[in-house]
């Protein structure tokens, strides 16, 4: 019986079966018998993937999506490929998900394997509007839409950290720089230190020797007190000026010392900074070696799988024509096996017919030979009577009545025909009145000569030496 279905707000009807030709969609319906519904939900779906691809250079990483992802509710021809495509099964279903993740890694490969991971890194906002661009065409094909999609930041495939060495780099070129500097400031901290020093002890020396001076000048007491005091003031300027000097020395050899330091400091940075510019170019050098055997086996990857699904579409094309054309010869098959069969039917009826009529006929004509049969009978029996029972005489009547003996005559007369024979008669010369017991042998060997010559003049034989041979002087006649 006919029945009323409604669909809820997130929800439509798919209906298929009697006045329906394809699909019809609906948000609520009468549903008649005959007819099948299935009410499917078009509420989207988040999917989370973490999809592995390769860069230009052959570097991989990880690229964390969300996704949101359900169909298009506003167009009807989009919502009829998903009714068609998708809804038989579950939106949250490892069929659906596989579908989404393939179609998504496989633009995220193609596009992340014609970009450098710089270009990828810096220009992410373009990257994740393209792969969601090509993504988007992809699932058109399904009556899907993508309504949000959020791409986290690249992460490093174990085993190749990137961005591990690329951060490690950074924090590497920040800490020499800093201790270089570090370096530089505490050598001009005490390079100024020890130059304020000297300048303090240079200072303070000729202040007291100006002063010594001053006072030697204005002291007069006398010339022992005033050679006294010279000498002195001379002794304490040459105590004053070895110690300036020594002073001079020992900052000057200082001095040599922090700046062999310093020039020791700058050489190893230097060379630190080299050695590890070294590392990382080797470092470089082998991960595009990597870069460009991961670009390769990506490429192939690529081409396998594309011709991996057209031969599958190909494969699936085929099957599909093949099964029509089971089908149809099927058909066809049932159609000429119904028409044999009526075909069949008919001959045989045919066939039945015919041999009850000639069943009737072969009855017939038996029935007339033994009708005929039994007219004969009375006639040789009649005709016997007539002859007095002779059978010699009834033979002999029948074979002239029927022309035997007539025919046996044409052919003896046929066979000889032609026939030239030739007659030999031979004589042995025997006296006339012989008789006895000899006679008959005698006659026995007189046959012999004429038989003996007759095979030889017939077949060209010669009797064999043990009994004689024929010579001219034999008579013939």
């Amino acid at each position: 019986m006919a029945w009323y279905r409604v669909a809820r707000a997130s929800e439509y009807l798919a209906i298929t079966g009697f006045r329906v030709s394809d699909i019809k969609l609906a948000k609520k319906s009468w549903i008649l018998p005959g007819q099948s519904c299935t009410v499917f939900d078009i509420s989207p779906v988040n999917y989370t993937f973490e999809v592995q691809a390769m860069s230009a250079e052959k570097l991989p990483f990880l690229l964390p999506a969300v996704f949101t992802i359900g169909p298009r509710s506003d167009d009807m021809e989009s919502l009829l490929k998903y009714a068609k495509l998708i809804s038989p099964h579950d939106k949250l279903s490892n069929h659906v998900k596989e579908l989404v993740q393939g179609v998504i890694e496989g633009e995220t490969r193609v596009l992340a394997a014609s970009m450098t991971m710089e270009e990828i890194f810096k220009g992410t906002k373009s990257f994740k509007e393209e792969v969601f661009g090509k993504v988007q065409l992809e699932l058109n094909q399904f009556g899907l839409l993508i309504y949000n999609a959020n791409v986290k930041q690249l992460v490093d495939v174990r085993g190749h950290e990137y961005f591990s060495y690329l951060g490690q780099k950074t924090q590497q070129e920040a800490a020499n720089q800093a201790k270089v500097d570090v370096a530089e400031a505490r050598m001009k901290g005490e390079i100024g230190s020890k130059n304020r020093e000297g300048q303090t002890l240079q200072y303070a020396s000729k202040i007291d020797a100006e002063t010594k001076v001053y006072s030697t000048q204005r002291q007069g007491e006398g010339a022992k007190e005033e050679i006294k005091v010279k000498t002195d003031v001379k002794i304490f300027e040459n105590k004053r000026e070895a110690e300036v000097v020594e002073a001079n020395a020992e900052l000057a050899m200082k001095k040599a010392g922090w700046t062999r330091q310093a020039q020791v400091a700058e050489v190893e940075a230097a060379k630190a900074v080299a050695l590890r510019e070294a590392e990382l170019q080797m470092e470089v050098e082998r991960r595009n070696a990597l870069r460009q055997t991961e670009k390769l086996k990506a490429e192939k990857l690529s081409t396998a799988i594309v011709d991996y699904e057209m031969k599958v579409q190909e494969a699936n094309w085929e099957l599909y024509q093949k099964q029509k054309a089971a089908e149809a010869t099927l058909y066809q098959q049932q159609k000429i096996a119904e028409g044999l069969r009526a075909a069949a039917e008919a001959a045989f009826f045919s066939r039945q017919q015919e041999a009850e009529a000639e069943l009737y006929a072969k009855k017939r004509e038996a029935e007339g030979l033994a009708a005929l049969a039994d007219a004969q009978a009375t006639y040789l029996k009649k005709l016997l009577e007539s002859l007095g029972g002779n059978y010699a005489a009834l033979r002999d009547y029948l074979m002239i009545n029927a022309g035997l003996y007539q025919e046996v005559a044409r052919v003896n007369a046929d066979a000889v025909k032609g026939l030239q024979p030739k007659i030999s008669v031979w004589t042995n010369g025997g006296e006339k009145g012989e008789g006895g017991a000899m006679k008959e042998v005698a006659g026995l060997y007189k046959m012999l000569p004429p038989l003996l010559k007759t095979v030889e003049e017939q077949v060209g034989m010669l009797p064999p030496a043990w009994m004689g041979t024929l010579n001219s002087s034999s008579s013939a006649h």
